[in-house]
């Protein structure tokens, strides 16, 4: 029997990139240059002269400058004798590989013609996302590729396999066990998406029909993305304290890491609602531990103290939506079931901390309600939250901002070195809506908020949460740094006006401070303004 080959850890990799850079710097200019351009030797597509580099291993900026030919990076170093076609003055300016965004909701948007460019994820200098999150997206990734590709893309995009979306095409919204027979064909559907590229597993857990499935079947289905080299990423089962509560469900992604053998990744890592408040100290506990054991347990986060669901995930007990929305509306009219799922949204609404802290973000039934609270339009309605939370549902459910989360939580996860950044994000034409601003700001807002004006963090902490270290956690390869041979994914930004106007009440508010933005050597931004360019891929594993 063939023994199974790992991949490289994290410390491994990141080694590795260090060597890279360090012999970038120790051979000569002559042989760099002989081994990485073109004949043409000396000259370059691009040239990027005099910048602040951050190369996204975490060390300090220097000054380099780089030289780029193709989709490749092929120099870097002191280059003032190189010319190129197009020369980027950085001076005063900082430069470092694109920003990876391992949770987006963007996908399905950039697959359409009017948005597959993503300029509000290129304004914030992302060059790279991670779709199908939460257990959802396509099973199918073969055709999600054809639909990506179809029209062009402006970042790339790496796609997860959901187990929510393959418990579904298997079992429906069942509340129950999967059979043998099941679960081998939730196998197939795993191991067929790994195939066609995926970066591992995401689940849902908190959500239906995810949350139905025990922990025994999630390892089950990620022990198939073990020999792809593949990972775990999961929303998981409980951020507050609806059911396991939420240090138990951190624990769940510990066991889920061990027992497959795979990196598991708690995403969008939070402390959710007023009754766990300061509960990150024991999460960090538990994350370093596991770690210390050998585990490779990550987490990724947005630098926000809202988060953003549905309207009926946020309230209505799991249970009631088991079977799908007609089986909910079934429920509602028998006035039995009716007072028990009316019980669980009083006990919900309790651990988000009251209708004044749910806003409502997108609501296609009656688009004046958007941006209003739930409790102002119960006022406005004069009635409770909980008739006017249920009458809205039965129409259409509602996408909802909710303020529950504690800063002081949100800087704890932030400062470990295990802790990378993602948007949660998504994508919607101009204007449509009141998302949450993290859709644009995510990525300047750490670094402006969080880095220089708080100092919670280091901008070199910073730079490498959004680059070396989840292109290495995700094992995507040549990205996420800056070194000859790596794709050409790097902005080149101004520091002093890096800013996030995006607002909860103003959220369409583009990112300012990037100035140019290159995706696989391609200008995305140029001088900063957006190109008409189209140079993102889809990647495989």
């Amino acid at each position: 029997m063939s023994r199974i080959r790992r991949p490289p850890s994290f410390a491994a990799r990141l080694a590795v990139l260090h060597a890279a850079v360090a012999l970038a710097a120790v051979i000569p200019l002559s042989s760099v240059v002989a081994q990485e351009t073109s004949p043409a030797a000396g000259r370059y597509d691009i040239l990027i002269r005099h910048g602040r580099v951050f190369d996204g291993t975490g060390d300090p900026w220097l000054y380099e400058d780089i030289g780029i030919q193709g989709d490749r990076i092929v120099a870097v170093g002191d280059l003032h004798d190189a010319t190129a076609a197009t020369v980027i003055d950085a001076t005063g300016l900082y430069v470092s590989p694109g920003f990876i965004d391992t949770h987006s909701h963007a996908a399905p948007a950039l697959a359409t013609p009017g948005l597959s460019q993503g300029r509000p994820l290129l304004a914030e200098g992302v060059t790279t996302l991670i779709g199908n999150p939460d257990g959802g997206g396509p099973i199918d990734l073969g055709k999600q590729r054809t639909a990506l590709e179809k029209d062009g893309l402006g970042p790339n995009v790496g796609l997860m396999i959901g187990h929510g979306s393959v418990r579904n095409a298997v079992m429906g919204m069942a509340d129950r066990k999967a059979t043998p027979t099941e679960l081998d064909s939730m196998r197939a559907i795993v191991r067929r998406g790994m195939e066609q590229g995926a970066f591992g597993l995401s689940s849902g857990l908190f959500y239906t029909p995810g949350s139905f499935a025990p922990t025994e079947e999630v390892v089950e289905l990620a022990k198939v993305v073990r020999p792809f080299g593949g990972l775990y990423s999961s929303h998981i089962r409980d951020e507050s304290d609806y059911d396991v509560g939420v240090v138990a469900a951190v624990d769940e992604v510990i066991r889920i890491a061990r027992e497959a053998g795979i990196p598991g990744v708690v995403t969008h890592i939070k402390v959710l609602g007023p009754h766990v408040w300061g509960y990150s100290a024991a999460i960090v506990e538990r994350i370093d531990r596991a770690r210390q054991e050998g585990i490779e347990v990550w987490a990724d986060q947005y630098p926000y103290d809202a988060s953003s669901t549905g309207l009926a995930a946020a309230l209505v007990p799991a249970w009631a939506r088991a079977g799908g929305r007609d089986a909910f509306m079934k429920r509602l009219a028998d006035s039995t079931q009716l007072a028990k799922i009316k019980a669980g949204m009083v006990a919900n609404l309790d651990r988000r901390g009251g209708a004044d802290r749910l806003q409502i973000a997108r609501y296609r039934p009656d688009t004046t309600l958007e941006g209003r609270t739930l409790d102002q339009i119960a006022r406005a309605r004069n009635a409770g939250a909980i008739q006017t939370a249920l009458d809205m549902i039965r129409k259409g459910d509602a996408s909802v901002v909710s303020f529950n989360m504690n800063d002081a939580d949100v800087r704890r996860f932030m400062k470990q070195p295990w802790t990378f950044t993602c948007s949660d994000g998504t994508l919607v034409p101009f204007g449509q809506g009141v998302p949450h601003p993290r859709s644009y700001g995510t990525f300047p807002r750490k670094i402006r908020k969080y880095a220089l004006e708080d100092g919670v963090i280091t901008l070199p902490f910073a730079i490498h949460s959004m680059t070396g270290l989840p292109a290495a956690v995700f094992r995507i390869e040549d990205r996420g740094i800056i070194r000859p041979g790596a794709f050409a994914d790097v902005v080149v930004f101004d520091l002093a006006k890096l800013n996030d106007p995006a607002t909860y009440l103003k959220p369409h508010q583009l990112a300012q401070g990037m100035v140019d933005v290159l995706v696989n050597g391609g200008f995305a931004i140029r001088d900063g303004r957006f190109t008409s360019e189209l140079h993102g891929r889809v990647l495989h594993r």
